[in-house]
């Protein structure tokens, strides 16, 4: 999803700045569309309504926000308990963004190899190191590749591969996070239904295909791995929604979870490292990597090969390794 709650103001920032690539990508990016308008409800019990009203103003430099009350939030979502301990109250951005991954990362693949970029998968690195003014990265199968820059975009991996550069960590934290898709309620049709969110990290849940997938929006710190669901985390996630919705979870149709890995100030990092030319850190995307992919690439593009610095309201040093103490 792209949508204004995710981050802080920031984060909100660049995903603004992000938005215009989705709704007009390029000519020739992608035979699909990114996305598709998905309205987001932020709902609040009584007890939750001085967060909420925080929230609606953090958000309205961003958003066209409209509040709503018992009445259309069941108008808008028929499942969210209102009343005395459900929803009374709820913010409603009719704009948001529904984004669809592959087409979004099809794209970029078609536009790497039109510009005669190439992709290697499968390649574990096996070795960095510098020399002769380049970089020189090994993989466990013998391939070698040396440039003269090296972007760590590594995500929850990104740490392991500074050290095996020599560069010092940022300290980034990978933090697991868990979905699970169940059936909708017999008889009902939620591919109209918003994207939902508590006004606290607590629950979100929206149409999957005909059903319905949800997150309690948990963040379990974690090593890098390939992560997978754990069965209390499943479980909060079926509490959850049985406790904010009239749904009975009767049988997880599906459950994965997955790394989103955060810069110590949940802030992205991207520039350059002071301990070593040409090392550029892309890292700490947290879980708002998608929506604000397309102003990420554009400051890498600017710091790295001199484009014009796409931000008005951001500057380099906001996004750089410097505000951890790395100094040049």
């Amino acid at each position: 999803m792209l949508h204004y709650a995710l981050g802080n103001p920031l984060v909100r920032s660049l995903t603004l700045a992000s938005r215009p690539f989705f709704e007009q990508p390029p000519e020739g990016f992608s035979e699909a569309p990114l996305g598709r308008t998905m309205p987001v409800l932020i709902h609040a019990r009584s007890d939750e309504l001085g967060d909420l009203e925080e929230l609606d103003l953090e958000l309205a430099p961003f958003a066209a926000l409209e509040r709503v009350g018992e009445a259309q939030i069941v108008e808008l979502c028929p499942v969210l308990r209102v009343g005395d301990g459900g929803a009374v109250s709820g913010i409603l951005d009719r704009n948001g963004i529904r984004l669809d991954p592959h087409a979004l990362l099809q794209g970029y693949a078609r536009m790497l190899r039109g510009r005669g970029g190439h992709l290697v998968t499968g390649a574990r690195v096996s070795a960095v190191n510098r020399g002769g003014g380049t970089w020189n990265v090994e993989t466990e199968r013998g391939d070698r590749f040396c440039a003269p820059v090296l972007v760590d975009a590594a995500g929850s991996w990104a740490d392991e591969v500074a050290r095996m550069a020599a560069i010092a960590p940022l300290g980034l934290e990978p933090k697991r996070r868990t979905i699970i898709t169940f059936d909708a309620p017999q008889g009902s049709d939620p591919s109209g239904w918003p994207f939902a969110k508590t006004v606290g990290d607590e629950l979100y849940f929206a149409p999957e295909s005909g059903r319905l997938f949800a997150s309690p929006m948990d963040e379990v710190p974690t090593d890098p791995c390939d992560a997978q669901p754990d069965d209390f985390e499943v479980a909060l996630a079926a509490h959850r929604v049985e406790e904010r919705t009239t749904i009975e979870v009767k049988r997880i149709v599906h459950k994965w979870a997955g790394l989103r890995t955060f810069a110590p100030d949940k802030v992205p990092v991207a520039g350059f490292a002071a301990d070593a030319e040409g090392f550029f850190w892309l890292a700490g995307q947290g879980g708002f990597g998608l929506q604000t992919s397309p102003i990420m690439a554009a400051v890498t593009a600017s710091l790295i090969a001199g484009a014009p610095w796409p931000l008005g309201d951001v500057t380099p040093g906001e996004l750089g390794s410097g505000r951890f103490g790395q100094t040049a």
